[in-house]
């Protein structure tokens, strides 16, 4: 989509705003914040705040009091170290110095960027460097709370941020590796929740792993554990308040009281359960209920493209040889999952497995309109019991005769046909899907080229109706479909990953298996699949207070009738979910808010279990205690889930508009109710806990889902929406915010690379002389200067030219020198937190591939046409001005 040149990426007409006097009796426009107030004094350093107090932003870069006032020669004035007064906002005194001795100076001192220097500037005259830094504020966080311990206690203060190394130690309240909250303090009129425009959400990740030894979540028996609320279904949390010495307690989430069985009953102590620290429902915000009778084991199903397209592309081979050896791998110890094996091309492939058989029987269902299984028994069979059938199996499918088989095939097909052998076995699974053949559209939607027609531009998110059904067929089987691609889908070819992402399941593409590093990443991408444990037939159920109710709900999984109940096929540790509150009635301030996310599943060894989270939050009066609770990386996880779920509905440009809107509105409600001191027109004032939201939003308005470039292809897109919607917090912020990390800090090239050394997203941090590592969930670049030390380039590519190395995908030598040990390292670390193996791809600078480096420069302007950070946070204080002033 292009942009008006009257329109700088948001939606906003230039205008001038005159008449306010700045400080220093200079009458200026409404002019962009580019420094932030720093408690220490240190004017270069600005991105700090009092901790309960707001963030000031001083106007280093004022712009001409002119009513005609020209944007690009701005008037600099420069401060002296600042001193706080009493409500916590710091005021500036100007300078000795002239404006007119400095007005360049702030700019001009700045290194060019070796990338696209243009694309880091404001046109407005504004530093870039001078704005809130989210790389900096993360080296905070971690300065306050790496290798400590966050005690997560009911209605607790805000956690580290996702990206700080602590220990969370639950206290009686859920920690934010489970819940992450939007605000910690949410407002009890509906009407101030309104008007801060800051959504009541919270962030769900059930399945999370514990980090840095926590304690993993404790596991009841269903017949030990105390009995929730009989009347709304709650289980039982200490946010259950005890009446009556015990014999009755009182639900917050519907407000009602249950009296407690004789067999459960315990005495009160100052109205807290005597056995309350030896029972878990009692004392801790997370617990597990192992439930009875055990179910069916989850089993792995392979189904194998053969076509004449597949066995002649010499792939075959390759495919079936990795899944011998995963198999083998398998079989021993305690895991002996049941396998299935389906072959297809135009029709489906079954094979008896049964050990009593002397050799597989191979049975041809050639009717695939109404697929029906002539028996199902042997179609599943323990593999300790099939290993070497299966092997011998495997060992034929590349020998199969080219000439008898069809050239393509329906990506669906196996799907059903594994839907079907888990519904007969009633059992829920992992589906394999490998498919070498061309993508095909079923007869429903004979082209995709609708797509792009301005009548109905929406459809391009919407999964077809049969793949809808298809996708709400397994979630009620418990299927999960991973799919894993070999050929290269055209323009106008169907998308096969609405299925696979809608069961909990992932589309991985493949370019081909004939390299080595393709089939290095195929390894990666197949062990990962089998050996992620995952939970099927999932069930999540929210319950909040009384006194909220569930508004949305926001992730990858087939919408239901209810809001506050979502069904999923199976779900991993990844897998966060995105819930939205409103108001029903007024809060009780004494009592606080409870929110409770209860998901029913079935394990990987058939047993049916149940995990509770729930976290008790304050609310106030006070809108400054909503504001000062926020966290920007949990609002950018919760806005990004929402925005990429209403793209199925609604079209993009409201949607980017609905971004700025929201944040523009909710600065100017900070600014007008929450700000106790008297600020000038030339301040940006924000919370301290936001601070960096007008970047994260920014990067999300011109995402390639929201804001697709020239290049940006249906596919990529698709891929790409479905991926995000479902990543924690963690995972959000990386693939909004990519990490850049420096593997050079010397000549001498002795660097150890961490990710505490990240640096802005911006073409201005990457030098001439130094290697970049960039960095997000689904994207791993290696950028090199043009001066590169040879002495470098010797340590990590084994040669000291520049002009030898060639840019594009590949696989850095493995050599003992420390670069290069610190880089597999650190490579290393990077994919323990993405759920594909990532490709490392080469960008030497100045080579044509720079506009993907450039994609992940988020605070420079976008090759897609997206603002700047700088800009975008320029009119954002214009318009927020606006909207006070008004």
């Amino acid at each position: 989509m292009e942009i008006p040149a009257s329109d700088p990426g948001y939606g906003y007409q230039q205008q001038t705003w005159e008449g306010w006097n700045g400080w220093g009796g200079i009458t200026s426009p409404a002019c962009s914040p580019t420094a932030l107030s720093p408690p220490s004094g240190y004017h270069l350093h600005p991105n700090c705040a009092p901790q309960n107090g707001p963030a000031v932003m001083g106007p280093t870069a004022m712009l001409g009091n002119a009513v005609n006032s020209d944007y690009s020669q701005p008037v600099m004035e420069y401060w002296s170290p600042l001193q706080p007064n009493c409500n916590g906002v710091y005021k500036p005194v100007p300078d000795a110095r002239s404006p007119a001795q400095t007005s360049l100076q702030g700019i001009n001192s700045q290194p060019t960027s070796p990338i696209s220097s243009p694309k880091s500037e404001s046109r407005y005259g504004l530093d870039p460097q001078l704005l809130p830094s989210a790389v900096q504020v993360m080296s905070e966080d971690r300065a306050q709370w790496e290798g400590k311990i966050f005690a997560s206690e009911p209605q607790s203060s805000v956690p580290p941020l996702s990206s700080t190394s602590c220990t969370l130690e639950d206290r009686g309240n859920a920690t934010a590796r489970f819940i992450r909250c939007t605000s910690y303090s949410f407002p009890i009129e509906a009407q101030s929740a309104q008007q801060s425009h800051l959504p009541l959400g919270a962030i769900l990740c059930p399945l999370a792993r514990p980090e840095n030894e926590e304690r993993p979540v404790p596991v009841c028996n269903t017949g030990e554990c105390v009995k929730g609320c009989g009347v709304c279904g709650a289980f039982m949390s200490p946010a259950m308040s005890w009446q009556d010495c015990g014999q009755r307690f009182y639900c917050p989430f519907c407000g009602k009281l249950t009296e407690v069985p004789w067999q459960s009953y315990q005495p009160t102590n100052k109205g807290l359960r005597v056995d309350r620290e030896k029972r878990p429902e009692l004392s801790l915000g997370s617990y597990e209920i192992l439930e009875t009778p055990k179910g069916e084991p989850a089993v792995l199903l392979l189904a194998i493209d053969v076509t004449a397209v597949a066995i002649r592309s010499g792939q075959l081979d390759f495919i079936c040889q990795q899944l011998s050896s995963l198999l083998q791998s398998l079989d021993g110890g305690e895991s002996n999952p049941r396998v299935g094996l389906i072959t297809y091309d135009r029709r489906i492939h079954l094979y008896d497995l049964s050990p009593t058989l002397s050799r597989p029987h191979m049975m041809v269902l050639t009717d695939t309109d109404e697929l029906e299984l002539p028996v199902w028994e042997g179609l599943l069979v323990p593999l300790k019991d099939c290993r070497h059938t299966v092997q011998s199996i495997l060992q034929n499918i590349p020998l199969f005769d080219a000439e008898m088989q069809d050239n393509s095939s329906l990506q669906d097909l196996p799907v059903q046909a594994g839907l079907k052998i888990l519904q007969a076995a009633d059992c829920p699974g992992k589906l394999l899907v490998f498919h070498s053949s061309p993508l095909t559209e079923s007869s429903e939607k004979q082209s995709s080229l609708g797509f792009f027609s301005s009548s109905k531009p929406k459809s391009i998110f919407q999964a077809p109706e049969s793949s809808a059904s298809l996708a709400k067929a397994c979630v009620s089987q418990g299927c999960s479909v991973q799919l894993f691609v070999f050929s290269q889908p055209d323009v106008g070819g169907a998308w096969p990953g609405h299925v696979p992402f809608l069961t909990g399941g992932r589309l991985i593409c493949y370019n081909s298996l004939q390299s080595e590093m393709e089939r290095e990443r195929f390894r990666g991408d197949l062990w990962r699949s089998v050996d992620t444990d995952m939970a099927y037939r999932a069930r999540l159920r929210v319950f909040v207070s009384k006194e909220l109710r569930v508004a949305g709900c926001y992730g990858a999984f087939l919408a239901g009738p209810e809001s506050h109940c979502v069904v999923m096929a199976a779900l991993d540790w990844h897998t966060a979910l995105a819930f939205e509150f409103t108001h029903c009635k007024s809060l009780e301030q004494t009592r606080g808010v409870a929110i409770q996310a209860v998901l029913s599943y079935t394990g990987s060894s058939g047993e049916r279990r149940t995990r509770v989270h729930t976290v008790t939050l304050a609310c106030s009066q006070s809108l400054m205690d909503t504001f000062r609770t926020s966290q920007a990386e949990t609002l950018l996880t919760f806005y990004c889930k929402k925005m990429y779920c209403l793209a199925l509905e609604t079209p993009l440009q409201c949607l980017r508009e609905e971004l700025q809107t929201e944040i523009t509105e909710a600065l100017a409600c900070y600014r007008k109710h929450c700000c106790t001191t008297s600020v000038s027109p030339g301040q940006l004032v924000m919370p301290q806990f936001l601070k960096t939201l007008p970047v994260y939003i920014n990067s999300l308005r011109k995402s390639e889902v929201l804001l697709p470039g020239l290049r940006s292809s249906v596919h990529q897109r698709l891929q790409l929406r479905s991926i995000t919607v479902s990543m924690d917090t963690l995972s959000t912020v990386a693939q909004l915010y990519p990490l850049v990390l420096p593997l050079l800090v010397n000549p001498e090239g002795d660097s150890v690379p961490s990710m505490d050394m990240a640096l802005r997203c911006s073409a201005s941090s990457l030098q001439s002389d130094r290697l970049y590592l960039l960095y997000s969930p689904l994207t791993l670049i290696l950028w090199v200067g043009s001066q590169v030390s040879p002495q470098a380039l010797t340590q990590l590519f084994n040669t000291a030219s520049f002009l030898s190395l060639t840019s594009g995908e590949i696989k850095p030598p493995v050599l003992e020198t420390p670069l290069s040990v610190s880089l597999q390292k650190l490579i290393s670390t990077l994919h323990s937190y993405a759920a594909v193996t990532l490709k490392l791809k080469v960008v030497k600078e100045g080579d044509s591939c720079d506009e993907c480096v450039q994609r992940l420069l988020v605070e420079d302007r976008s090759p897609n046409g997206g603002a700047s950070y700088a800009d975008f946070l320029f009119h954002l204080h214009v318009n927020s001005l606006r909207r006070v002033v008004g």
